[in-house]
C-alpha cells in the first residue's frame, strides 16, 4: 500500500476516501482508491454481521432445535475463525510496529482490522452457538462469508494489478497476510456451503424416511436442491407410497389444528361475552348451538358472530409476514430489469462508453434476476406450506366439529354439502393464501411502474393510466357476473350429485324397476342447465381474456398516440419505447389480480326447528329391561336419541348414570373387517368375543364369509345382508360392555328363529346382558311378558307405562293394542318386527306429510337411512364353503386374505399420460374446431410480434429537424395490428371455451350411460366415493379447468416461440445458446413431469379416503358420540389427513425445485441476449437491441407458465383418461330386440332349471341345482336361514346376476334371450331395502289406490310406498323380498290382505322372515346354504318334520 504523505496524514479520509470517478468509472481500466478499499470494503461485511448478530442469537435462543456433537466439518469451520482473527491481529501489531519504527500510518490501518479481527471472534463464536442450537446450516453465516469474499476480490484484483504495475512499492507482510486471509475466506465460503449432522434426539434420527429440508444446507434450501433425491427416484421408476418422506412436525395436524381451535374457541368467547354485555335480559339458551352453524356458514365477520377469517389470521398470521417481506423485496426487484434495460440502450447509442460498462449491466442483470428468482420462489414456497397447513387446521376444525355437531344444526346441511365445505373450500381458502398478499402487493406494484413511466414519458403516461382506470372496472363487472353464475352453475352442480348419490346408493332398486333410462334424462337435464350457465361464463370468460391480453397493448398505444401527438418534437426512441413497453408489462399482472382478489371474498345462511317430542316423564330403574312400544311414527327412535342427548332440548333435563352403548336402527357398519366393525376400538378379548360372536348367532356368517371375522366389509356394508348388519351392530354394542343400552329395534332386520336366539341370550333376563339397563324399541309382542317395564307412545307422547300385566289390566290403548294383535296373529309373532326410521323421524314425518299433500317425491336427506345398499348378499357376501369340520382351523387360513378384500381403490395410475388421451379429447370437440383454434392462436401472436417489430422500425426512424416525418401513419399501423390482435384473442377464447363444453357434454353423456349399464358387481366393487369423485371433480375439471388450461397453455408456447424467434433475429448469436438451453429445459422439465405427476396421483389417491371416512363419520355421529369414541376418530382422520399432504407436500417443493431451475435457463437467455447484444453493438439499431432485451426479459415468465401449464394440462387430462375408463369396464347384456306380445308374461308360469348363480368369478355357486316349476297364480313363499340365498334366486330371476348355470323361463321364455330393460319391466319387486325417491310417479292415483285399501299413508313409510309402487304397475308376477319385516302388524295385515285382493290371478313369490304370512301360500320353496332343500304346501311341509318344521316350531306356528 502506498506510503500516505504528511498532507495527506493530516486529512487522511477527505482526499483520497471520495471516490475519484475518472479513476473508477470513466476509464477501460477501472479500481478503487486504496483508502476506500480499506474502509468501506472492510467495514460492509463487518456492519452486516453485527447490525444481524443480536437478531440472530435471540432466534437462535428461542428455536433449540438440540445439541450438535462436534465434528471435523464443526472443528474446520473454528479453526479457520481463529485463523482468520489472529491474521487481522498480525496486521494490527506489525502497523504499531512499523509506527514505532517511525513510519507515518494513517489510524485506517489500525482500526480496520482490529473491527475485522473481533468479528470473525463473533463469527466464531456464532459458528458455536449454532452448534449448541442445533442448526445444521445458516443462511446468515453463509451471507456474511459471501459478502466478505466479494469485497475481498476487489482488494484481491488491485492488489494484483499493484504488483504487476509497482513492484517495488510492495509491502511483503501485508500482501502475504491478505492472501491467506483471501485463502481462508474462500475455505469459510465453501465450509458453509455443507451442512452438519443432524441434533442429538432429533425428529429426523428417529424417523425412517425423515423429510431432507431440515438437514439440508443453506444453498440446498433456498435452490430446493434437497429435494432432487426423491426427483431421480421418480424419474428412474413412478413413485410409490413408501417413497415419500414423513410429515415434519410442525406441518401435522396434531400441531396445527388445536393452534385453530384454541384461537377459535378465544374468538367465540370474546363473541359470548359482548353478546353478554349487551342482551343481559334475552341471553341465548344454555350452550351456543350457533358455533357449529357458523363454521358450517364459514361465516365471514358480521356483527355479533365469531369471525373465522380473525382466527385463522391469528393463527398463521406470523407465516404471512414473513411471505410479505419476500413479496416486498420481489416487488422492488422487478424493476430492476426495466432500469438495466434502460442503461444497455443508451450504453448502445453512446459509442464512446468503455465495452467493460456492457458487459457489467449483463451481470448485473444476470445477478438480479437470480436473486430475484430466489426470493420469489421462497415467498411462493412459505405461502404455500402456510396454505397447507391452513387446509389441515380447517379439515380437522371442521371435522371436531361435526363430531359435536347439534341435530338441529346438522338438519341445516346435507351430507353432501358438509363433504363439500371441507373438500372444496379448504381447498379455496389455501389458494386464497397465495394470492392474498396481491391485496397490498398490486398497489406498490402499479404505484412504482408509474413513477418509472412518469420518468420516462412525462404526462402522456395519464393516457395510459386513464385506460387501465376504466378496465378495473370492466374487471370487476365481469369478476362478479361470473361469480353469480359460478353460484349457479354450483347449484345445478350440487342438485346433480345428490341426484347421482341416489342413483348410486338406490341402484339396486333403479335396475330391479329398470328405471335406468328414467334417471339418465334426469340427470341430463339437471345437465343441460348448468351447461347453459356454463356456456354464458364462457362468453364472459372470452371477453375477460380479451381485456387481459389487450391491456397492455391499449395502454401503450394511447400512451405513444398522447406522447406523440403532444408535441411533435417528442421523439418516440428506443430507450423510451422498449422501457414503456416492460413497464407496461410489469403492471399487466396486478391490475388484472386486484378484481379476482376482490371477488374471491365470501358469504352466508341460518335455520329454524320444530317439536318432536313432549311432555316426556320417566325414570328408567337400575338394570331394568324396557320395552318402548308404539305404531310407525309414534316417536320411539326420537325418544332413544332425547336420551343420548341427540335431540334439541327445548326443555326440562336428561341424566344418564354410567357409559352407553347404542344400536340404531339401521346398522351403521364402517369399512373395515368384520372384527373391527365389533371391537370398535377396543382391546381384542378372545374369550369374551367369541362368547359375543355366539350370543349374537354371527359363527354361521364368519363360516360363509370369504376371510372370515377379517372379510373387509364394503362401504355402509354392502357385502352383508340386512340382517348380518344388525348383528353385528348388536354385537359392538355388547362387546363394549357399557352400564345403559339403548337398542333401537334391532330384531326388525333378522329372521324369526335369530331373533328369538338374540333376545334370550343377548337381551333377555338371562341374556349376557341381564343386569344392564336396556332399554329396547320393539314390534315383537312375544318379548313384551318378559320386560320390567313398557312405555306405550303415541304421537310424540308416553301415553302409558307398567309392567305387561298392569297395562294388560288397565284395559287402555296397549291391551287394545294387544287384543287387535293376538286375535288375528296368535302369539306366534314374536320375530321382532322391525322398527320405524331412525334418527330424524321428525323429519322424515314432515317430509312425507309435506309430499303427500304436494303430490311431489320426496326427498329429504335419505342420505342418513341409505345405510343398506345391498339386498341379502352382495360382493363377497354368502358363499357357502365346504370346509371339513375337523380342520376349521387350516380352513380359516385358507380362506385367502385376497377373497377378503372387497372395494378396489382408487388405483394410481402410472406413466406418463398417453397421447390417445388428448385426441380423445380433441374428437369430443370436434376436429374442424380444434384446428380453427389453433389457427387463431397462431394469427393473434403473429399479429403482436408484428406489432411490436413495427414499434422497434417506428423508433428507429431517423430524427430531421427533432421530429420524426411520417409518425401518423406508423401509429395508424401499429393500432390496426393491435386491433387484429384483439380480434383474434376473442374470436380463439370463444372457441376454445365452446369446443370445452362441447367435450364435457359428450364425455358426461358417455360416462352416465356407460355407468348405469354397468352390472351390479360393479357397483359393488366400486366404492361410491369413487364415482361420486368421477361425476363431481373430474367433470368439473372436464368443464372449468381444462378449457382454460389449453389457453394459457397454447397462450405461453406461442410467447416462447415468438421470444425466442425475435431474440434470434435481432442476435444471431444466441443461435448457438438456444439449443443446449432447450435441452436443457426439455430434460429438466420431463425429469419434473415424472414425478409430479406420481406425486398428484398419489395425492388424489390419498384425497378419497379423507372424504370418505368423514361421510362415514357424519353418517354415524350418533353411534360414535354415544360409545364416546370421539378422540379415536379424529385421530383416525388426522392421520388420514396427514397422509394426504404427506404426498402435497413434496409435490409443491417439486413445483419450486423446477421454477429454480426454469427461471435459471430464462435468466440465462436474457443474459446471453444482453451479451451478445453488447458484443454486436456497433452493428445493431437501438430499436432491434430493445425489442430483443424487452422480449427476453418476459421469456423467464412464459417459460415458467409453459412447464407449469403443460404440467397442469397433464395432470388434469387424466380427468379424461378417468371419465373414459368406465366406457371399457364390463356391461350388463343388452340382447337383440325380442318380439315378445305387448302383455307378456301372460299366466305368470315360472319354470327354474337347474338354475345357479355366483356372485363372482373367483367365488364358489352362491345357489346351485334349483329345479322348480311354479304355475300361474300360485303364491310361493321362499323361507331359509339369512344368507341361504333367498335374495340370490330373485337377483337371478331379475337378472340382476347372471346365470352361472341352468335357465329359467317364464311363460316359456328362457329370460336369457330379453332385453333387461323388457324383463324388468314386466316384473314387479319390492325390495328389501327401501330407497326412497321415484322418478315422476303418479301420486294421485297411487294416493287413489292406496286410501282405497285404507292404508293411511300419513303413518306408515318406506315399505307400504314400494307396494304402492307395485300396485302402480301391474304385472303378472311380483315378487316380495322381506317387504313386511319393518313395519308393524297392524300395517302388515293390511298389506297381506291387499295382496291376496289385488295380486289374485299373480304369481307371488315372497321372501318371508315372518312364517305365518305365507302359511297360506300354495306352497312353500325351502333352501339351505344355496340349495333346494324342500318344496311342498305349509302343511305338507310341517307334517315331513324337516327344516321348515324347526323353523315354524321356532315361530311358535306349530
Amino acid at each position: 500500500v502506498q506510503r500516505i504523505s504528511g498532507d495527506e496524514m493530516k486529512h487522511p479520509f477527505v482526499l483520497s476516501c471520495f471516490q475519484d470517478w475518472n479513476r473508477t468509472w470513466q476509464t477501460h481500466n477501472p479500481d478503487l482508491t486504496p483508502c476506500f478499499q480499506n474502509t468501506v470494503l472492510v467495514w460492509i461485511p463487518c456492519l452486516y454481521l453485527w447490525l444481524f448478530a443480536p437478531f440472530y442469537i435471540l432466534y437462535l435462543k428461542r428455536n433449540d432445535r438440540g445439541y450438535i456433537c462436534m465434528t471435523h466439518l464443526n472443528r474446520a469451520k473454528t479453526v479457520i475463525g481463529f485463523t482468520l482473527w489472529l491474521i487481522c491481529w498480525a496486521d494490527v501489531f506489525y502497523s504499531f510496529w512499523e509506527r514505532s519504527h517511525g513510519a507515518a500510518i494513517a489510524p485506517v490501518y489500525l482500526v480496520s482490522p482490529t473491527m475485522l479481527g473481533v468479528t470473525m471472534l463473533l463469527a466464531t463464536f456464532l459458528i458455536q452457538y449454532e452448534r449448541m442450537k442445533g442448526v445444521q446450516s445458516s443462511g446468515v453465516m453463509l451471507n456474511f462469508w459471501l459478502i466478505a469474499i466479494v469485497c475481498a476480490t476487489v482488494t484481491f484484483r488491485s492488489k494484483i494489478l499493484h504488483a504487476l504495475n509497482e513492484p517495488a512499492s510492495v509491502n511483503v507482510f501485508k500482501y502475504t497476510t491478505f492472501y491467506i486471509y483471501y485463502t481462508m475466506l474462500l475455505i469459510s465460503l465453501i465450509l458453509a456451503c455443507l451442512s452438519d449432522q443432524p441434533p442429538l434426539f432429533s425428529q429426523a434420527v428417529k424417523d425412517s424416511n425423515p423429510c431432507p429440508e431440515s438437514g439440508a444446507s443453506f444453498l440446498s434450501r433456498i435452490t430446493f436442491w434437497w429435494i432432487t433425491g426423491l426427483m431421480v427416484t421418480g424419474y428412474k421408476r413412478p413413485l410409490e407410497e413408501k417413497d415419500l418422506w414423513s410429515l415434519n412436525t410442525e406441518d401435522k395436524s396434531q400441531r396445527v389444528v388445536p393452534q385453530l381451535v384454541r384461537r377459535w374457541d378465544q374468538e367465540c368467547n370474546k363473541v359470548k361475552r359482548s353478546e353478554v354485555r349487551t342482551a343481559r335480559g334475552e341471553k341465548k339458551d344454555g350452550q351456543p348451538i350457533e358455533e357449529s352453524e357458523i363454521l358450517l356458514a364459514k361465516t365471514l365477520q358480521k356483527t355479533g358472530e365469531p369471525s373465522l377469517f380473525c382466527a385463522l389470521c391469528r393463527t398463521f398470521g406470523p407465516y404471512f409476514l414473513v411471505s410479505s417481506l419476500y413479496k416486498i423485496i420481489h416487488d422492488i426487484l422487478m424493476f430492476v430489469g426495466p432500469e438495466i434495460l434502460r442503461l444497455l440502450i443508451q450504453f448502445v447509442n453512446d459509442s464512446s462508453a468503455p465495452t467493460w460498462h456492457g458487459y457489467f449491466y449483463t451481470t448485473l442483470l444476470f445477478v438480479c434476476t437470480c436473486v430475484q428468482t430466489l426470493i420469489l420462489q421462497k415467498y411462493f414456497h412459505v405461502c404455500f406450506v402456510t396454505g397447507m397447513r391452513l387446509r389441515t387446521a380447517i379439515v380437522g376444525a371442521v371435522y371436531r366439529k361435526a363430531l359435536v355437531i347439534t341435530n338441529a344444526a346438522r338438519r341445516t346441511s346435507t351430507v353432501g354439502e358438509i363433504v363439500n365445505l371441507m373438500s372444496v373450500d379448504a381447498q379455496r381458502f389455501m389458494d386464497l393464501i397465495t394470492y392474498i398478499n396481491m391485496i397490498w402487493s398490486a398497489p406498490l406494484q402499479v404505484i412504482l411502474a408509474l413513477y418509472f413511466l412518469w420518468q420516462n414519458l412525462g404526462p402522456s403516461v395519464l393516457a395510459g393510466v386513464a385506460v387501465m382506470v376504466l378496465m378495473v372496472p370492466v374487471n370487476a363487472v365481469i369478476a362478479m357476473k361470473t361469480k353469480t353464475y359460478q353460484v349457479a352453475q354450483m347449484k345445478s352442480k350440487d342438485n346433480r350429485i345428490k341426484l347421482m348419490n341416489e342413483v348410486l346408493n338406490g341402484i339396486k332398486v333403479l335396475k330391479l324397476y329398470a328405471w335406468e333410462l328414467a334417471f339418465k334424462d334426469k340427470v341430463s337435464a339437471i345437465r343441460e342447465s348448468e351447461l347453459r350457465v356454463l356456456k354464458k361464463t364462457a362468453y364472459l370468460g372470452a371477453v375477460s381474456t380479451f381485456t387481459w391480453v389487450c391491456a397492455p397493448f391499449l395502454v401503450a398505444l394511447s400512451t405513444f398516440a398522447v406522447y406523440v401527438l403532444m408535441d411533435e418534437h417528442n421523439i418516440l426512441d428506443a430507450q423510451k419505447a422498449f422501457v414503456s413497453l416492460a413497464l407496461f408489462n410489469i403492471l399487466r399482472f396486478p391490475l388484472n389480480m386486484l378484481p379476482m382478489v376482490i371477488s374471491s371474498m365470501v358469504s352466508n345462511a341460518s335455520q329454524t326447528a320444530s317439536l318432536c317430542l313432549f311432555r316426556i316423564h320417566v325414570r328408567i330403574p337400575e338394570g331394568a329391561l324396557v320395552a318402548v312400544v308404539g305404531h310407525v311414527g309414534s316417536g320411539k327412535s326420537s325418544l332413544l336419541s332425547a336420551l343420548l342427548g341427540e335431540m334439541q332440548k327445548q326443555e326440562g333435563s336428561v341424566s344418564i348414570k354410567g357409559s352407553v352403548a347404542y344400536v340404531p336402527q339401521q346398522a351403521w357398519i364402517q369399512n373395515a373387517t368384520l372384527k373391527d366393525n365389533i371391537l370398535f376400538g377396543r382391546d381384542a378379548k378372545d374369550s369374551w368375543y367369541q362368547k359375543v360372536v355366539e350370543a349374537c348367532a354371527l359363527l354361521p356368517d364368519l363360516e360363509i364369509l370369504p376371510g372370515g371375522d377379517l372379510t373387509e366389509i364394503g362401504e355402509k356394508g354392502v357385502n352383508l345382508s340386512g340382517g348380518q348388519k344388525q348383528r353385528v351392530s348388536v354385537a359392538r354394542a355388547i362387546y363394549c360392555n357399557c352400564a345403559v343400552y339403548l337398542l333401537d329395534d334391532p330384531l326388525s332386520a333378522v329372521d324369526a328363529h335369530v331373533g328369538k336366539h338374540i333376545f334370550e341370550k343377548v337381551i333377555g333376563p338371562q341374556g349376557l346382558l341381564q343386569g344392564r339397563t336396556r332399554v329396547l324399541v320393539t314390534h315383537g309382542l312375544s318379548f313384551l311378558p318378559q320386560a320390567d317395564l313398557i312405555l306405550v307412545m303415541v304421537d310424540g307422547e308416553i301415553t302409558e307405562m307398567g309392567s305387561y300385566t298392569e297395562l294388560l289390566g288397565r284395559q287402555g290403548a296397549f291391551a287394545e293394542f294387544l287384543r287387535t294383535y293376538t286375535n288375528t296373529e296368535q302369539e306366534e309373532v314374536e320375530e321382532s318386527v322391525g322398527g320405524e326410521a331412525g334418527l330424524l323421524i321428525s323429519e322424515l314425518l314432515s317430509c312425507f306429510h309435506a309430499s303427500v299433500l304436494s303430490h311431489s317425491p320426496c326427498s329429504i336427506s335419505v342420505s342418513c337411512r341409505q345405510s343398506q345398499i345391498s339386498l341379502n348378499a352382495a360382493g363377497t357376501g354368502k358363499t357357502p364353503q365346504k370346509t371339513e369340520p375337523n380342520d376349521v382351523a387350516a380352513a380359516k387360513k385358507a380362506k385367502s386374505t385376497e377373497a377378503a378384500r372387497l372395494t378396489e381403490a382408487d388405483k394410481a395410475n402410472t406413466g406418463r399420460v398417453k397421447l390417445s388421451v388428448f385426441w380423445e379429447y380433441m374428437k369430443a370437440i370436434g376436429l374442424p374446431l380444434s384446428i380453427f383454434s389453433i389457427f387463431l392462436f397462431f394469427c393473434h401472436h403473429l399479429s403482436s410480434l408484428g406489432s411490436n417489430y413495427w414499434l422497434s422500425l417506428w423508433t428507429d426512424d431517423p430524427v430531421i429537424n427533432n421530429t420524426q416525418p411520417n409518425r401518423e401513419m406508423r401509429l395508424g399501423v401499429y393500432g390496426a395490428l393491435g386491433l387484429t390482435q384483439g380480434i383474434a384473442v376473442f374470436c380463439y377464447s370463444v372457441a376454445v371455451s365452446v369446443g370445452g363444453i362441447l367435450a364435457s357434454r359428450y364425455l358426461h353423456q358417455t360416462m352416465l350411460y356407460n355407468v348405469l349399464r354397468s352390472p351390479m358387481s360393479f357397483f359393488e366393487r366400486t366404492p361410491s366415493g369413487n364415482l361420486v369423485n368421477r361425476f363431481a371433480k373430474e367433470t368439473d375439471t372436464i368443464d372449468s379447468v381444462i378449457p382454460s388450461i389449453i389457453k394459457m397453455f397454447m397462450g405461453s408456447m406461442f410467447n416462447v416461440l415468438g421470444s425466442c424467434a425475435v431474440i434470434l433475429i435481432a442476435t444471431p448469436l444466441v443461435a448457438i445458446i438456444i439449443p443446449p438451453l432447450g435441452l436443457l429445459y426439455f430434460f429438466v422439465q420431463r425429469f419434473y413431469v415424472a414425478s409430479s405427476r406420481q406425486l398428484k396421483r398419489l395425492e388424489s389417491v390419498s384425497r378419497s379416503p379423507v372424504y370418505t371416512h368423514f361421510n362415514e363419520t357424519l353418517l354415524g355421529t350418533s353411534v360414535i358420540r354415544a360409545f364416546g369414541e370421539q378422540q379415536r376418530f379424529i385421530r383416525e382422520s388426522d392421520g388420514r389427513v396427514d397422509h394426504n399432504q404427506k404426498a402435497y407436500f413434496p409435490s409443491i417443493v417439486a413445483n419450486r425445485w423446477l421454477a429454480v431451475r426454469l427461471e435459471f435457463v430464462g435468466n440465462c437467455i436474457v443474459a446471453f441476449a444482453a451479451l451478445f447484444a453488447v458484443m454486436a453493438r456497433d452493428s445493431l439499431s437501438p430499436g432491434i437491441m430493445g425489442l430483443s432485451i424487452s422480449y427476453a426479459l418476459q421469456v423467464t415468465t412464459y417459460l415458467n407458465w409453459l412447464v407449469r401449464m403443460s404440467s397442469e394440462l397433464e395432470t388434469n387430462i387424466v380427468a379424461v383418461e378417468k371419465v373414459k375408463e368406465y366406457g371399457d369396464t364390463e356391461k350388463e347384456v343388452s340382447a337383440p330386440h325380442s318380439t315378445l306380445p305387448a302383455g307378456w308374461p301372460t299366466t305368470g308360469h315360472i319354470e327354474i332349471r337347474n338354475f345357479g348363480l355366483r356372485y363372482r368369478e373367483d367365488l364358489e355357486l352362491a345357489i346351485s341345482d334349483i329345479s322348480v316349476n311354479i304355475e300361474g297364480g300360485e303364491k310361493v313363499g321362499i323361507v331359509g336361514r339369512t344368507g341361504a340365498g333367498k335374495s340370490s334366486l330373485t337377483l337371478g330371476l331379475f337378472r340382476i346376476i347372471e346365470a352361472a348355470q341352468g335357465e329359467i323361463c317364464v311363460d316359456g321364455v328362457n329370460i336369457a334371450e330379453l332385453g333387461l330393460h323388457e324383463l324388468r319391466s314386466r316384473i314387479t319387486i319390492i325390495p328389501q331395502v327401501p330407497h326412497l325417491n321415484t322418478p315422476k310417479q303418479c301420486w294421485g292415483k297411487l294416493l287413489l289406490k292406496v286410501m282405497h285399501y285404507n292404508i293411511s299413508l300419513l303413518r306408515k313409510k318406506n315399505g307400504i310406498k314400494y307396494l304402492a309402487r307395485a300396485l302402480l304397475r301391474k304385472t303378472k308376477i311380483l315378487v316380495l323380498d322381506e317387504a313386511t319385516a319393518a313395519v308393524d302388524l297392524e300395517t302388515d295385515n293390511l298389506i297381506q290382505s291387499t295382496i291376496r285382493t289385488q295380486f289374485e290371478d299373480c304369481t307371488v313369490l315372497t321372501i318371508a322372515h315372518r312364517l305365518n304370512t305365507i302359511m297360506d301360500y300354495t306352497r312353500v320353496l325351502v333352501l339351505d346354504k344355496g340349495q333346494m332343500a324342500e318344496f311342498d304346501s305349509p302343511s305338507n311341509l310341517t307334517a315331513k318334520k324337516g327344516i321348515f318344521y324347526k323353523m315354524a316350531k321356532d315361530s311358535g306356528l306349530v
